[in-house]
């Protein structure tokens, strides 16, 4: 022990029990001690007696038996304040006023001098100011300042507003004397953070330059408030001007001396009503009582009510009788929907254009609809009597008395004399099966069930035994729950019957149900498990046969129950109570309502088990090792578990029993966060099992359980691949290998797998050794133990041999081959010698020819520009448009080419773990609704190299899917996440204008999916129409010409690619169609070409049958067959390929209709697809391909990306060898005869029909651009959304200082026509319930480039060389570009949309499609990405300051534990 003398206290200085630290002690007298520091001295303890003071008394020099430290007396430095150094205790430390610090006094300047150092709490400087506040509209106010405990300050002052102003402050005695900031230094008062703002004022020495005393001061803001009662409610001084609907601090800024208002009593408010309720579509005043109305002034305009209906405001002229009563004027009002009866809508007052007259009392009108909600005249008449409901009989239908047409007698109403509802009926009766002993509660649902309980009293028979209603269960109109009596032995089954009413039965108001109701004999056989712990938990399983009939079941286990599970017909399920009387048999009986089954059933309480032995007791953080527990009566125990605790998280892992003394389990993992995992072994807080309901072994004392670090791998190499030869060991590097166990090296089961064969291992501290199995090749290294598996890399084991045989055989045939193209190459060069000369005389004539084609290629285009634009408009009208509905067209743009996709589906998992997962994802989905959480978690996955751009568009998707029913909120996780993307392109030195171009993070296809949510109503309302009549016209317009089936080209294509480059002869033939589900019905006219292919004359006939039908919904064209009936009963089935088939060397033409010489107006019909027809092909050497092949080659079902390379493939045949075509060879072939080249040489004159196809389209382009680039269309206003997210655009512009009006209008063009229009453009399927050819697909692409180019800013500069598709719509780019710019100038005009009503806007469209996806299921998909990142994710949120203050991490871990719970 060191002492020291501190004036008039004494100082003790002790070695503390912990050994390494010094206890700091002062003495009082001789009386009172007091601890007030403990300091470490020494690194590892214990500190030795033996202490000394430096010479002057500033250190103290402390020993261990390894170490020597020079410890400081004091450490004044570590206090803040003065109280905090005062209230410290330490009797070195004073408070040096002036300097701000706490210090020894001798290092305090000028301590001698009164006031300026302080060795008391009561001598700490005291601060306070009047006025203590002023309104942010009051500037350069005096301020007197009132000080204590201060020293002389004759250096000055300075009076500091945190960093908001510093003056001058004039000193008089302990007064000071200071100014309230300037105007440009007052601050701004934020409007949603209150009507003031709390900032320090403090006093700063201007001798030390540092501030020595503070007080708080308050700015306040009276023209935040926007309501008479908030403004004159508030704390500062605040006055209401009424008649200029402003709230101040100067009152006499009000225009009248009447108008200023000062106490709520004088605000114009609305008094209570009683329930305002309105019918729809009813005229109808609405008068309101109030107060203190103010009558408008010259100049302004009068009151109207303001009633805000599903999101719509609908604004009422209204007349203010005197200054305590106003009416809404007569008007009716209407919402949509049948789901509810009625609807509260908030109700405003107000007058002038915007002035609100406070609704205290949140007064709101109900309006309701008689008829919703109450489809029987039960339902009807028990609705709110106020209502004046009344059920209309002849009508059948509930309505307001006034609206019934028919007599009065004829109309009942509640409470009237003719009030009774007839033909009561019956619907649902549970259950269905009871004892014969009675007591059953039987719940019968149904219609016009009285509407008083004393109308069914006594009214109600169960299989012609009475059944007494109970009051508690009854719904009036709606159900009954009726006890049931006694029945007799003879009565087996019968009919439920009610009579509603009082007195004798007449038959309308009598109801009998269709279903029976049955008197079962329940009884038990016996019972499994027998026997069970005597503390209880064991799930008895009682067999019988009628265990399901009745209501209530109890089940008893001699005078204490079991609680019941579940039951079905031949089972149930109870689990034990601890027992009262120790071990032993008991006597089991079970009760199903007044029935009592007795049978000699016995259970016995046995000993409950004990654990005498756990070996090993160690195991590794990860777990999943074995264990072998020894102890007394395991096998009683239904599913025994292992468990351990850890930081108050709980792991379980299961056991098997093996006998009646061991049992043998996995260990549970050690929940210790991955993030920080330690190098030392750890003890679990608590290591036991969970039997049952046995207590005793959940900690267990006895055990010294630990757990041992990870074995932890190296990578094989830095590459990942070791290259390694046959035999070669491979080596594993790592550490932990062998755990450290008490018992000498801990042994592990390792398995290491190489490929998929296992290898021979020895095992040391820091290495795997492994000898691999004999292969070759590249394999996979996998390594596993305990709950671990970690791959290391690759192994490529290759042979000794230089060269292997394969590779000596390849280098001689390529040598061969070699010097056979030599030879080839040298006899071709001498016959193409002297066929040149022949070819300069065959082009002579070909150049001929070539004139006379032009001129007639150009005629026909014209013709057909002036013709097809009448028939086309003229054939469109009039077709219903097969919208999809809004969950198929979600789900095709949000995952496009997945059919059935999980969202859709219910969660799928196994029932043991069903509730564990669902609390899992339960939890999960409230951390998805944190938006802390939810960006933190976005972020994390986007910063991983593994999370590809595919897995960004599927997380948005999902994500998109969960939040369809908080759209808000979701709206506000995306401006978040696109401000972060806008930074971060900036900050990159990106273009601003490359911003939203391409999806490449999850912001990017949120915005895609946020579009697609909210522009479905204006796709279905305006913009579906125009893009539906364009996917027609192209349709129509290639099919009047001839497609080939095989490579998709067409005589009619917007696509240069897709343009059949010959003239091809062919004819226009009517066939008249039978129809295939109603053969009698009229033949339909169906115009078709004498060169389709039957595949294609079968499509054409079922797109005129199905005309208006969704294409989901009709027959395929590949389960019919083509019948062509002649006279006199002749029937032939038509086939793309069949034995008649042409085949001409290696090419194989399919069937068309001039193969069969079909002629004008033939009768076709489609019939089932036959097994073997009468002239198919037979099994000889041609093949039986079937159309259906080639059908499917063109048909587009994937993804948009399938359809980048939009020619199909022309396979040769398989079995034959041959090469099919329709219409035009495939020239890569090379196939083409010598007499073809001519007209490969002269395609390009067939460009005029690209030409001709615009015209003709031209006026569907124009309208589908026309609709999408209006503000105001076809009289649909413009969507909020796009509005809303362009305003943002403009904002996030401004906030980085982005004036170029070309980069503003790149990133709205890239966010909504690039990002939305031109996928919805390019894949109509998404919209619409239809087929999409490829050649449709090719003209669509057209379109949309475009579309595309309409609306960039750049200048496209275009000559001979261009593509044609940038060429043909060469002079409408720049119309269309004036289009969207005044489009954007349009948009920017309108007035800017509020948060609420956006936020309105955005609650609406969730509860319209509210349960369009599985919420649980999306979860799960969400929850496979935290699963492969766990670790990265628990990381950000533990480095996340707001993240940690919620304690995010810590909620993801126990998502993780629900979901990874194995039990």
């Amino acid at each position: 022990m060191s002492a020291c003398q501190q004036e008039t206290l004494a100082l003790s200085l002790l070695p503390a029990p912990l050994g390494t630290c010094v206890e700091e002690i002062r003495v009082d007298g001789s009386s009172r001690a007091l601890q007030y520091e403990t300091v470490q001295a020494v690194e590892n303890g214990p500190i030795l007696r033996d202490m000394a003071f430096s010479s002057d008394h500033h250190y103290l020099y402390v020993m261990s038996e390894t170490q020597l430290s020079r410890v400081p007396v004091e450490a004044c430095g570590q206090y803040s304040t003065c109280s905090e150094c005062l209230g410290s205790g330490d009797p070195h430390c004073g408070w040096c006023v002036l300097h701000n610090m706490c210090a020894r006094k001798e290092k305090c300047e000028r301590s001698s001098e009164p006031r300026r150092f302080a060795s008391d709490i009561k001598q700490c400087v005291r601060l306070s100011v009047h006025p203590n506040n002023i309104s942010v509209s009051q500037f350069s106010v005096t301020l007197v300042l009132e000080a204590h405990n201060v020293p002389e300050l004759s250096a000055g002052v300075n009076c500091t507003f945190e960093d908001l102003a510093e003056m001058n402050g004039l000193v008089e005695g302990n007064r000071i004397k200071c100014s309230s900031p300037a105007e440009k230094e007052m601050p701004r008062i934020i409007v949603d953070k209150g009507d003031h703002q709390l900032v320090q004022l403090y006093l700063k020495s201007k001798e030390t330059g540092l501030a020595f005393a503070n007080t708080s001061f308050v700015f306040y803001n009276c023209s935040v408030h926007k309501s008479c009662l908030s403004c004159v409610s508030s704390p500062y001084q605040c006055h209401w001007c009424k008649y200029r609907h402003d709230c101040t601090h100067d009152p006499r800024t009000c225009s009248f001396q009447e108008g200023r208002v000062k106490k709520p009593e004088g605000c114009p408010q609305l008094l209570p009503a009683d329930r305002i309720l309105v019918p729809v579509n009813v005229v109808k005043p609405i008068t309101l009582r109030a107060k203190n109305l103010p009558q408008p002034q010259s100049g302004q305009r009068g009151y109207e009510c303001l009633l805000t209906i599903q999101g719509n405001e609908h604004r009422v002229p209204a007349l203010r009788f005197n200054s305590s009563s106003v009416q809404c004027q007569n008007t009716s009002y209407f919402y949509d929907g049948m789901e509810m009866s009625s609807l509260p809508v908030e109700l405003t007052v107000i007058w002038n254009g915007d002035f609100s007259i406070d609704n205290p009392a949140h007064n709101k009108v109900h309006l309701y609809k008689c008829d919703a909600q109450r489809g029987s005249c039960g339902l009807c008449l028990k609705a709110d009597p106020l209502f004046g409901c009344v059920w209309c009989k002849g009508e059948n239908r509930c309505t307001l008395k006034q609206h019934c047409s028919l007599p009065e007698n004829q109309l009942l109403e509640p409470n009237g004399i003719n009030s009774k509802c007839t033909h009561p009926r019956i619907t649902q009766i549970n259950p269905l099966r009871g004892p014969r002993e009675g007591g059953t509660l039987v719940t019968i649902r149904g219609e016009n069930l009285g509407l008083d309980f004393r109308e069914i009293q006594g009214n109600v028979k169960v299989a012609e035994v009475d059944c007494t209603p109970i009051r508690e269960g009854y719904i009036p109109a709606e159900q009954i729950v009726c006890e049931m009596g006694r029945a007799e032995m003879s009565q087996y089954t019968g009919n439920v019957q009610v009579c509603v009413g009082v007195g004798a039965c007449r038959p309308e108001f009598m109801a009998k149900s269709s279903k029976y109701y049955y008197f079962v004999i329940p009884r038990i056989t016996r019972l499994k498990p027998s026997r069970g712990p005597v503390s209880g938990g064991t799930i008895v399983n009682i067999t019988g046969s009628h265990l399901d009939a009745g209501s209530n079941v109890s089940v008893m286990f001699k005078d204490q129950p079991c609680t019941y599970l579940r039951r079905g017909g031949q089972w149930l399920t109870c689990r034990t109570h601890a027992s009262l009387h120790g071990y032993g048999n008991v006597s089991v009986s079970v009760s199903i309502d007044k029935a009592q089954l007795q049978k000699d059933l016995q259970f016995e309480y046995v000993e409950d088990p004990t654990i005498t032995k756990i070996e090993p007791e160690w195991s590794i953080y990860s777990g999943h090792t074995p264990v072998t527990v020894t102890g007394t009566n395991l096998d009683i125990i239904q599913t025994p578990l292992i468990r351990a605790k850890y930081n108050n998280h709980e792991t379980l892992n299961l056991c098997e029993v093996l006998s009646s003394t061991s049992m043998l389990c996995q260990v549970p993992e050690l929940p210790i966060s991955l993030a920080r995992q330690q190098e030392a072994p750890e003890k679990p807080d608590e290591f036991g099992f969970k039997l049952d309901d046995v207590q005793s072994l959940m900690a267990l004392n006895s055990t010294n359980f630990i757990y041992y670090p990870n074995p932890e791998f190296e990578p094989l190499s830095s590459s990942g691949v070791l290259e390694l030869k046959p035999g070669s060991p491979i080596i594993l590097k790592g550490r932990n290998f062998l755990p450290p166990t008490n018992s000498g090296n801990g042994k592990l089961n390792y398995t290491v797998m190489i490929g998929d064969k296992p290898c021979m291992l020895t095992v040391s501290e820091t290495q795997l050794l492994c000898e691999s199995p004999n292969l070759t090749g590249r394999h996979k290294v996998l390594a596993r133990v305990g709950g671990i598996e970690f791959s290391p890399g690759v192994v490529h084991i290759t042979s000794d041999s230089p060269l292997s045989s394969t590779a000596i055989i390849g280098i001689a045939a390529a040598g061969a081959l070699l010097i056979f193209f030599i030879v080839v190459v040298l006899i071709a060069y001498k016959r193409k010698s002297r066929e040149s000369d022949l070819t300069l005389k065959r082009l002579q004539m070909q150049m001929d020819n070539l004139e006379s084609r032009v001129a007639l290629e150009c005629k026909e285009a014209f013709a057909e520009l002036q013709t097809d634009i009448h028939e086309l408009t003229s054939d469109l009208d009039g077709a219903g448009i097969p919208f999809l509905d809004y969950r198929t067209y979600t789900m095709r743009v949000l995952f496009p080419g997945i059919e059935e996709h999980p969202v859709l589906r219910d969660l799928e998992v196994p029932g043991y773990r069903q509730e564990q997962v669902e609390k899992g994802l339960k939890l999960f989905g409230q951390l998805i609704n944190n938006k802390i959480f939810l960006l933190c978690f976005i972020r994390t996955l986007e910063a991983q190299r593994g999370f590809s751009m595919r897995d960004r568009g599927n997380v948005a998707s999902l994500i998109m899917t969960v939040l369809q029913s908080k759209l808000e909120y979701a709206t506000d996780v995306l401006k978040h996440l696109l401000s972060d993307l806008i930074d971060r392109n900036l900050e990159s030195k990106n273009h601003p204008k490359l911003l939203l171009r391409r999806t490449e993070s999850v912001a990017e296809k949120m915005l895609t999916n946020w579009f697609t949510f909210l522009l479905y109503k204006f796709l279905k309302e305006c913009a579906g129409e125009p893009l539906f009549s364009l996917f027609c016209a192209i349709k129509q317009q290639m099919e009047k010409g001839p497609i080939d089936s095989i490579t998709g080209e067409a005589r009619y294509s917007l696509s240069e690619d897709k343009l059949i480059r010959q003239q091809i002869d062919y004819k226009t033939l009517v066939v008249n169609c039978i129809h295939p589900e109603n053969e009698k019905s009229p033949e339909i006219q169906v115009k078709i070409l004498n060169c389709d292919t039957i595949s294609q004359v079968k499509e054409k006939i079922l797109d005129a049958i199905y005309k208006n039908v969704p294409y989901s919904h009709r027959l395929k064209a590949s389960d019919m067959d083509l019948e062509w009936r002649q006279g006199r009963g002749q029937r032939t089935i038509l086939q793309d390929e069949d034995i008649t088939t042409k085949i001409e060397g290696d090419w194989k033409r399919l069937n068309m209709l001039f193969h069969y010489q079909v002629p004008d107006n033939a009768v076709m019909a489609l019939v089932p697809k036959q097994v073997t027809a009468y002239n198919s092909v037979n099994n000889s050497t041609v093949s039986r391909t079937s159309a259906s092949k080639y059908e499917n080659m063109i048909k587009y079902t994937g993804s948009p990306d399938s359809m980048r390379s939009r020619t199909p493939m022309i396979t040769p045949d398989l079995e034959s060898g041959v090469k099919v075509w329709h219409l035009v060879k495939n020239h890569e072939h090379g196939d083409q005869k010598e007499g073809d080249r001519g007209s490969k040489m002269v395609s390009e004159i067939y460009l005029t029909r690209l030409l001709a196809t615009k015209g003709t389209l031209q006026k569907f382009v124009d309208d589908l651009f026309e609709t999408i680039f209006s503000t105001a269309h076809r009289g649909s206003a413009l969507p909020l959304a796009i509005k809303y997210m362009f305003d943002f655009l403009d904002e996030q512009a401004d906030k980085h200082s982005i004036h170029d009006p070309h980069v503003r209008h790149t990133w709205k063009s890239n966010c909504l026509p690039l990002r939305f229009w031109v996928n919805v453009i390019k894949n109509p399927q998404f919209v619409f319930d239809i087929h999409k050819s490829s050649i449709t697909d090719a003209c669509l692409s057209v379109v949309a480039q475009t579309f595309m180019d309409s609306c960039s800013t750049s200048e496209h500069r275009l000559g001979k060389d261009s593509p044609s598709n940038k060429l043909l719509y060469a002079k409408d780019i720049p119309s269309y570009k004036s289009w969207v710019e005044r489009y954007y100038s349009d948009i920017n005009k309108m007035p800017a949309i509020s948060d609420q009503d956006m936020n309105a806007y955005l609650a609406e469209q969730s509860r319209m499609h509210m349960n369009e996806f599985n919420t649980m299921s999306s979860l799960s998909e969400i929850y496979s990405y935290v699963g492969k990142y766990t670790e990265e994710i628990v990381c950000a949120l533990e480095q996340d300051d707001a993240a940690r203050k919620q304690r995010l991490a810590f909620k993801l871990e126990q998502v993780v534990a629900f979901m990874s719970l194995e039990s």
